[in-house]
Parts: C-alpha cells; sequence; structure tokens
C-alpha cells in the first residue's frame, strides 16, 4: 500500500497515530523522489474516448450483419440503432465519470483538512519536500513553508495540486463532457456506416 492510500485509510478510520507514520519524513521523500508529472490536452481525451469507441463496436456489429445479408436497409437499420445506444451510452458514462471525479477530489480534500488540523506537522513536511524538490533549500525553503502553511486555504490548496495533482472539478462540467462525448461516439459510429449508404453490401464491406 502507497503512502497516500494509507494516510486515506488513517483518515477514514480517524487514527492519528497512522497518520503520523504516512508523513514522516524518509516516507514523503521517497514518494516525491518517485513522483512523475501526468498531463493531458484539453478535452482531447473525452474525443478520442467517445470517438473510438463508437467507431469500434458500430463497426463490429455492421460487419456481423453484412456477413449474413445482402440487404444495405437491414445493415443501416442495426447500425443506425447501435449508434444511437452507443451514443447515449457513452454520454451518460461521460457525466457519471465527471461527477465520480469531482466526488473523488471533494473526500480528498476533506481527508488533507482534516490532516491539516489534526496532524499539522507531518502536513508541513510535505510542504518541505514538495518545495525542496523544485530546488529551494535553507532559508528561502523555510521562508515559503511558513508563508504558505500560515494560511490553511492555500495549505490545502498547495497539498490539492502539488502533492496529489488534483483540480478542483466543477460538476456542471459534467453536462459538457457527456455533450462532448455523445457527439464524437455519434460522429465516430458513422464513419462505418457511409459506405453501406452509397455501395452494395459486398463491396461496402
Amino acid at each position: 500500500m502507497d503512502r497516500i492510500s494509507r494516510a486515506r485509510q488513517a483518515f477514514n478510520n480517524k487514527d492519528l497515530d497512522q497518520v503520523k507514520a504516512s508523513h514522516t519524513a524518509q516516507i514523503i521523500k521517497k514518494q516525491f523522489a518517485h513522483q512523475e508529472k501526468h498531463t493531458t490536452g484539453f478535452n482531447l481525451p473525452e474525443i478520442i474516448l467517445g470517438g473510438q469507441d463508437g467507431l469500434v463496436n458500430v463497426l463490429g456489429i455492421i460487419l456481423g450483419m453484412a456477413a449474413a445479408t445482402a440487404s444495405n436497409k437491414i445493415v443501416l437499420v442495426a447500425g443506425l440503432a447501435a449508434t444511437f445506444a452507443e451514443s447515449i451510452s457513452m454520454a451518460a458514462v461521460a457525466y457519471t465519470s465527471k461527477l465520480a471525479e469531482a466526488d473523488h477530489y471533494q473526500s480528498e480534500y476533506e481527508r488533507e483538512r482534516w490532516e491539516v488540523e489534526n496532524y499539522p506537522q507531518g502536513e508541513r513536511e510535505e510542504i518541505r519536500a514538495i518545495y525542496r524538490q523544485l530546488g529551494l533549500t535553507g532559508r528561502a525553503l523555510d521562508q515559503i513553508v511558513r508563508k504558505i502553511t500560515a494560511d490553511k486555504q492555500i495549505w490545502i490548496k498547495t497539498m490539492m495540486e502539488d502533492e496529489l495533482e488534483l483540480k478542483p472539478v466543477d460538476r456542471r462540467e459534467a453536462v459538457a463532457a457527456s455533450l462532448i462525448v455523445g457527439t464524437s461516439a455519434l460522429i465516430g459510429s458513422f464513419i462505418p456506416l457511409l459506405p453501406f449508404i452509397f455501395l452494395p453490401v459486398r463491396r461496402a464491406m
């Protein structure tokens, strides 16, 4: 179990000793030494997810239908049914996933706030490790640690962003995400259908 998982378990159990055990200088230093940064493009994952899922699933269905019949109408009806079902399904998945992401952020925020209030020494050591990793040492490091930990909101925000790499999630984004994924799935689904609109089944295949 990694350090963050142990800290979550400690928070759930309200076990201060376990919190202290997950906030030792050695464990924190080890975590930040192996931490990797991950970035994603704006909306690109949603577009790829919807488009690829729609394309692959509908392609499989219409090729199966085309192998069993020579009727374009049957293939298209089956393909269109799959297309709209797929786009609605993917939109729903995107919506609930975004809400789950918001819930995850909130739960981690509550854990960090509890740790700051109940074991500030350990959280202060984490701030020190974050900025030591960025190259700060000595007086400059001490000053920035004091500055950040003087304001509880800034302290928690720093932990969320720089330790956990989590950003606040607006629940209203769930609607936009579902529209993007649903529309991408719809577009992706239509790509394998196009040949069956204009060509006989065998040539379309």
